[in-house]
């Protein structure tokens, strides 16, 4: 089956799903469109499998299309599909056990009639992120991250009878209008500088015969750097995150923390490539510009998560804290060999982990908004005498995402420094152990609180959903067996 297929199935389900929440209501809620979506992604992440490029079957009609000029199949490409997939998945069952909070927030607290979309505009933002996995040029690239960030925009305001939500929505609005801005601006610049915005072209304008001026192509770098840096929660366009991720509906929250970040990454990791092969002259500006980014991030995010009281606040410092890692991976750029796998394909492991231990806290995190109407650290007092198995699911999430042995952030962490200590970057290397520590000290404040704070009298005692226990039961399991036996992951990328 050709890959696009991909997305022509993903945005037909979601303007069927669209379509059908309109036309046909159902009394008892909509619960069911989330669960049918979820089913549909599920049935495309089958077919990811078996999909091909035009390399794999070069006789057919569909493989001299001129569309292949600007879609790429590789098998980073297929990578990030099964990973889009799988981030929408989870969210969609997520936003399901959360639609009380959804209802109370939009239509009327006992009525799911406006919340029927909030189940259908994340699929139309996977569709975006798979474009984006597999764009060949700047141009396609560009319209495809557009269309992830409009629809964040609609998610992340969606709970339009709660003032948190709206700033959230109007401050990410804003810092997504100027980074757009910033994006354009510097792709006019490479563009008059090398005369391409495709990839592969980027890399041969470098290597061609001819004067280059450096100067104007590293302003445009530069630019498109802070424009991504928006996407992935870089320093300095990092300054929405913390009120964003307070303010947004949970899955909205964990989607942007996850898919948005993944895509930001894919798009940045196909952008750099070729200013960072051996014979770029620009090579060793962009290294420098990696590394400063890569130290400011670590630095600000692990240290400004530290004295957080809110949990959602403190997981958006993490994400800040976790883009430097892998910005610390792309500065220590080394392409792929036998006995490594490189930087782009350890910073797509490092971001298999983190969706798998992300997306399983805020699965807890969304059940005690429900159930204990509130997301501080204190909201978690007590856990481990009210749910003992829930609260030791929890420390297991929490450590692997400290970076302890034996789990699944433990390996993507160790395979970020090695890349720095075979790049011989020693003093980002120290700032990133000194960031993991501080990695410890805050994730382990949410471990104090539920095994040795007691429990507010009133505070209620957390029963999770069907749906949420299996999705925690299969996403521990997998951070648990990815920190023994990462293999299949490698499988994957390979």
């Amino acid at each position: 089956m050709p890959a696009y297929y991909l997305e022509a199935f993903t945005v037909t389900l979601g303007l069927v799903l669209l379509l059908a929440e309109a036309f046909f209501p159902a009394r008892k809620g909509k619960a069911w469109v989330g669960i049918a979506g979820a089913i549909g992604l599920a049935g495309i992440l089958a077919s990811a499998f078996l999909t091909i490029g035009p390399e794999g079957n070069p006789t057919a009609n569909w493989a001299s299309w001129p569309m292949w000029n600007f879609y790429q199949f590789d098998s980073l490409a297929r990578f990030f599909k099964i990973f889009s997939l799988l981030t929408t998945i989870f969210v969609l069952l997520m936003a399901v056990d959360y639609r009380s909070i959804l209802a109370r927030f939009t239509d009327h607290p006992e009525s799911e009639n406006g919340t029927g979309e909030f189940y259908c505009l994340p699929i139309f933002a996977c569709a975006g992120m798979m474009w984006i996995a597999s764009a060949r040029d700047l141009a396609t690239a560009f319209v495809a991250l557009e269309l992830v960030t409009v629809t964040f925009y609609i998610l992340v305001a969606f709970m339009r009878r709660n003032i948190g939500s709206l700033e959230a929505g109007v401050k990410y609005l804003i810092i997504g209008a100027l980074s757009t801005g910033f994006l354009v601006y510097g792709i006019a610049w490479i563009y008059g500088s090398l005369g391409t915005m495709t990839f592969d072209g980027l890399a041969s304008a470098l290597h061609s015969p001819g004067t280059l001026h450096t100067t104007p192509l590293l302003f445009g770098i530069a630019l498109v750097l802070i424009g991504l840096g928006f996407k992935v929660g870089a320093v300095p366009t990092h300054i929405w995150i913390p009120d964003v991720y307070q303010g947004a509906p949970t899955p909205t929250t964990a989607f942007l923390s996850v898919g948005s970040k993944a895509a930001g990454f894919v798009l940045l990791i196909r952008f750099i490539e070729p200013f960072l092969d051996g014979f770029s002259p620009v090579r060793h500006e962009v290294t420098g510009i990696l590394a400063i980014l890569a130290t400011a991030t670590l630095l600000f995010g692990n240290f400004a998560a530290i004295p957080q009281t809110n949990f959602k606040r403190l997981l958006g410092y993490s994400s800040i804290a976790h883009a430097g890692f892998l910005l610390l991976a792309l500065a220590a750029w080394q392409p792929e060999s036998i006995n490594s796998l490189g930087s782009s394909k350890s910073v797509a492991f490092y971001l298999a982990t983190y969706l798998l231990m992300t997306l399983a806290v805020f699965f807890v995190l969304g059940q005690v908004r429900v159930q204990r109407q509130g997301e501080a650290i204190a909201d978690f007092n007590g856990l481990g005498k009210s749910n003992p198995r829930l609260a030791t699911v929890m420390t297991v999430l929490l450590a692997a995402l400290a970076g302890v042995p034996l789990t699944a952030g433990f390996v993507g962490k160790f395979l970020v420094f090695d890349l720095a200590r075979n790049a011989h970057f020693w003093c980002p290397l120290i700032i990133g152990c000194i960031g993991a520590a501080a990695g410890f000290y805050y994730y382990f404040k949410i471990i104090r609180a539920m095994w040795w704070i007691e429990p507010d009298s009133s505070a209620a005692t957390i029963v999770l959903p069907r749906i949420t226990q299996i999705s925690l039961i299969m996403l521990t399991a997998a951070v648990i067996i990815i920190g023994i036996y990462p293999e299949p992951i490698y499988a994957l990328l390979r």
